[in-house]
């Protein structure tokens, strides 16, 4: 059975062009269903041995005592189904995907900032020392062009046309993607990047105080340093919740909802596979209907 997880996991970085760490995922899903169920062999995968698997998922504990949320127990499923669906299109002989349903996830709660919070956090970052001018850049591109932190940490300075203020970007599965650099975002990069003096090829990068630069005292920064940054100006701009870079795409997303633009335009912009993905942020602009309901309806 482990072969035929390799196998799978095989056709799954080659022919679907998945990520490393969709493969790493996938891995410890199904060798958790092999280890716990004790399955050796396709026909040994039965709806019996699924239900007795759910079960287990949804009464394990984690090492803080915390029973496995709802859509992380969609994960493991959500594996499962694909590896049968693998076995279905080589003939081999097991139960059929189609026949066990994802759990319903809850509703995600997804916490933003307002507007008053995020002016106060994009306008946090102070002085014109490269550092300072590069997390002003970070600020200003994330809420601009709504990109993932991976994705903004993987731009290289040739990627970002300033003149047209757009750039592509590739995102999840290797997809493609236009974005677009507000006005306030294009001068906060056209800031930044004139105070650079290394040749370093990262967008962003990190910068050693004291040190002049040069590729042993710069390198690109990671997710968990935009993570870090982001925080650090949250706690000045007097920010009491928890504030991450991936909340600065969900306001991305409800401005423009908020603004009027169209739930597909959204999903293009975001990088959304499904609309489905896209419509959770439209529970958050109900109150945009709302003034419309009060503005339109009953007039006489």
């Amino acid at each position: 059975m482990k072969k035929l997880v390799n196998e799978f996991l095989e056709h799954l970085e080659i022919e679907k062009n998945r990520s490393a760490k969709t493969l790493e995922n996938y891995r410890r899903y199904l060798f958790n269903f092999l280890d716990v169920t004790g399955v050796s062999s396709p026909s040994g995968i039965t709806a019996d041995a699924v239900r007795r698997y759910r079960i287990h998922l949804n009464r394990v504990k984690d090492e803080h005592g915390k029973q496995l949320k709802r859509n992380t127990q969609a994960y493991y499923v959500i594996a499962l189904r694909s590896f049968l669906k693998f076995l279905a299109k080589r003939d081999i002989a097991t139960l059929a995907a189609e026949k066990i349903e994802l759990p319903k996830n809850q509703e995600r709660e997804l916490e933003f900032l307002d507007a008053e919070e995020l002016a106060r956090l994009l306008k946090a970052p102070k002085g014109n020392d490269v550092a300072a001018l590069r997390d002003k850049a970070i600020l200003e591109t994330l809420f601009s062009t709504g990109l993932r932190v991976a994705e903004l940490c993987s731009l290289k300075t040739g990627d970002v046309n300033l003149d047209k203020r757009e750039f592509a970007v590739r995102g999840k599965g290797g997809k493609l993607r236009i974005v677009f650099l507000s006005a306030d975002a294009e001068r906060a990069l056209r800031a930044y990047l004139a105070e650079r003096e290394d040749i370093y090829e990262a967008l962003f990068v990190a910068h050693r105080k004291g040190v002049r630069p040069s590729r042993a005292a710069l390198a690109t920064l990671t997710p968990r340093s935009v993570q870090r940054l982001i925080k650090k100006y949250a706690v000045m701009a007097g920010i009491v919740k928890k504030v991450t870079p991936h909340q600065l795409r969900h306001s991305f997303a409800t401005d423009l909802l908020h603004n009027g633009a169209d739930i597909r335009s959204v999903q293009t912009m975001l990088g959304h596979a499904s609309i489905t993905t896209t419509q959770i942020y439209t529970h958050y602009t109900d109150k945009r209907l709302k003034e419309i309901h009060e503005k339109y309806h009953g007039k006489k």
